[in-house]
């Protein structure tokens, strides 16, 4: 059959055949490769593709086929395959695993952190979730020369550091370092922080009013403690949100950063056109 006319063949009845563990089931497709088309192959395996994952509704998990397979399915290059299956994984549609596959990447959750001033137990319960923190230090420690200029106090002086890894529901999500004045809130030493917003206690119990907020994102890469710790490789993305709150009296009560696993979570503002 001359290379133009094939049609091709829907990956599942390679995949049924190669792992039981995937969801996708045998079923002929008539979309092949348009050879006389303007538009890149890779672009075209692309929409190929995202077209048939919504068809099947397929969930975060399911497995996909990987590079050989999609060549034979469609004739095409390993090139032309890998370009393709890139541009999914950027756009966070799939996740490739280094000797396991190519699946369906895990939904990243919106989080609303930068638009709003809320803390991550607000953000994570308002959408049904639960997180939890384990908390890894929470001491009294004299301000280094970073968090002395956050929180506008002398080098040297008290400060409550507060070191959380937060599960949502089950899953290291985020690694958060956070500092306070020691006098603003000295009984937090004897708190318990794990499944408790620490902004509400701050609040409702120590008088803490939060006033206002600058935070800021930056995209960085998981050195060998913060992957151990996030359960992920050494240099995957991360995002670093960075925070100082002020009070009442415009004064720093708080500041953090926070390292969220970058396959898991985005950020989502909304903006308004000033006229």
């Amino acid at each position: 059959m001359p290379v133009g006319h094939r049609t091709a063949i829907h990956w599942a009845d390679r995949a049924a055949v190669a792992s039981s563990s995937s969801l996708l089931s045998s079923h002929d497709m008539s979309t092949p490769i348009d050879r006389a088309s303007p538009l890149p192959f890779y672009h075209q395996l692309k929409q190929i593709l995202l077209a048939d994952i919504h068809l099947r509704g397929l969930k975060p998990g399911d497995r996909l086929p990987g590079d050989h397979e999609l060549c034979d399915t469609y004739d095409i290059s390993r090139t032309v395959v890998r370009q393709a299956l890139s541009d999914l994984e950027a756009e966070g549609v799939i996740e490739r695993v280094k000797g396991r596959g190519t699946f369906m990447a895990q939904r990243k959750t919106n989080e609303r952190l930068v638009q709003s001033l809320t803390g991550l137990y607000q953000d994570v319960t308002a959408r049904g979730s639960h997180l939890h923190s384990d908390v890894r230090r929470l001491e009294v420690v004299p301000a280094d020369e970073q968090v002395a200029q956050d929180l506008g106090i002398e080098l040297g002086s008290k400060v409550i550091l507060i070191e959380r890894l937060r599960f949502v529901d089950t899953e290291p999500r985020v690694l958060t370092i956070t500092h306070l004045p020691f006098e603003i809130a000295p009984g937090l030493l004897d708190e318990d922080l794990r499944e408790q917003s620490l902004y509400v206690l701050l609040e409702g119990k120590y008088g803490v009013v939060l006033e206002r907020g600058r935070r800021s994102v930056e995209a960085s890469v998981a050195g060998t403690a913060l992957a151990r710790n996030l359960g992920i490789n050494k240099g995957d993305p991360v995002l670093v949100l960075r925070s100082i709150i002020f009070g009442a009296d415009d004064r720093p009560v708080e500041t953090f950063v926070a390292f969220h696993r970058g396959n898991r979570s985005k950020f989502e503002v909304e903006l308004e056109r000033r006229r």
